[in-house]
């Protein structure tokens, strides 16, 4: 037994991060086959990001997405600070939309970073709250999805539709590729509205930009109607879902990884040129293209006028939520004409 204990201690290493020691366990192990990408590489990768990803997550509630047995294995979204946590890891309570409440984890420095990514954490998912008030958002996100027929370069182009409303409507958005083939877009606003009302902005900025080019965007919540466009995923605003991070690595083979860039630079990117291996030194030349997202926050009076003023009403929930007022008929619409 005592062999036993000595060999699993050989296998881990201690890191210090600031004033902590984390242990990374098994450091060797291979979590990305297809590059050769080993747990301790995607430690290193996010002691390497450290200050920008904190930028992004400090004091807001945030769910895990861990790959235990790397990405060629099963996923699953922690969502309550895991048993056996350091003292040092903070949280945040939150409540779902059942009512039911969380202590999430709280990431305020560089070694919870190293602690969760020891953990087999690729994702970091933060709700768009702060700690000291988690049911009023401080941040409008777009996460703009390409259906089937449509790809990265889709995406790009209903982004910058997108940020032509937003000057329009003299608010800054910051573009970040999604890891996948998707664009997101955040907005820092004033903390001055609930879930509802921020859900109803994005819904409002959305069907503005699918007024503006309808052959390439697409609202419908239901997969049969959108065709081969971007779908702008307005229930991503809902209470409890989250979209990964700026600097959040993805679960793909590739290892690639969810990346700020500015507006001049989205239409000339490709997003598997951003992974675990070379946006340390993304970040080294360009900087953090993000840095100024807080330097002003926005109001969302003259979408939710738009809101109110458009007929069509509430779009329905996802199919895990309680009921909510005004919610249209979660029937597919095939069916229910049938």
């Amino acid at each position: 037994m005592g062999v036993g204990r000595l060999a699993r201690v050989a296998e881990a290493v201690e890191l210090t991060v600031g004033e902590r020691a984390v242990r990374v366990s098994n450091p060797g192990k291979v979590y990305f086959p297809e590059r050769g990408i080993t747990k301790l590489q995607v430690v290193e990768y996010y002691l390497a990001v450290a200050e920008p990803l904190l930028g992004v997550l400090r004091d807001r509630p945030t769910t895990l997405k861990r790959y235990v047995d790397g990405v060629t294995g099963e996923a699953f979204y922690q969502k309550r600070l895991p048993k056996g946590a350091p003292e040092w890891v903070g949280t945040a309570r939150v409540r779902f939309p059942s009512g039911r409440p969380a202590d999430e984890v709280c990431p305020t420095e560089p070694a919870v970073l190293a602690w969760a990514a020891n953990l087999g954490t690729f994702d970091f998912h933060p709700w768009p709250v702060r700690r000291a008030d988690t049911d009023h958002p401080d941040e409008l996100r777009v996460d703009l999805d390409p259906q089937p027929g449509t790809d990265f370069r889709d995406a790009v182009e209903v982004a910058l539709v997108l940020r032509g409303v937003l000057d329009e409507l003299g608010m800054t958005g910051y573009p970040k590729t999604s890891g996948g083939r998707g664009v997101h877009v955040a907005v820092r606003i004033r903390p001055e509205w609930d879930f509802v009302d921020v859900r109803h902005a994005v819904i409002a900025l959305a069907r503005e930009v699918e007024r503006r080019v309808p052959d390439r965007a697409t609202t419908s919540w239901w997969k049969e109607e959108r065709g081969e466009r971007v779908f702008l995923d307005f229930n991503q605003a809902a209470r409890d879902r989250t979209i990964a991070s700026a600097w959040s690595v993805r679960g793909t083979p590739r290892a690639t990884v969810s990346t700020p860039v500015t507006w001049e630079r989205l239409s000339a990117v490709d997003p598997d040129d951003f992974d675990v291996l070379t946006v340390p030194g993304y970040l080294a030349e360009h900087g953090d293209p993000h840095a100024d997202l807080d330097g002003e926050a926005f109001g969302l009076e003259t979408l939710l006028d738009w809101y109110a003023n458009d007929e069509r009403g509430e779009l329905p929930y996802p199919p895990d939520y309680p009921k909510m007022p005004g919610e249209p008929p979660r029937v597919q619409p095939s069916r229910k004409r049938g």
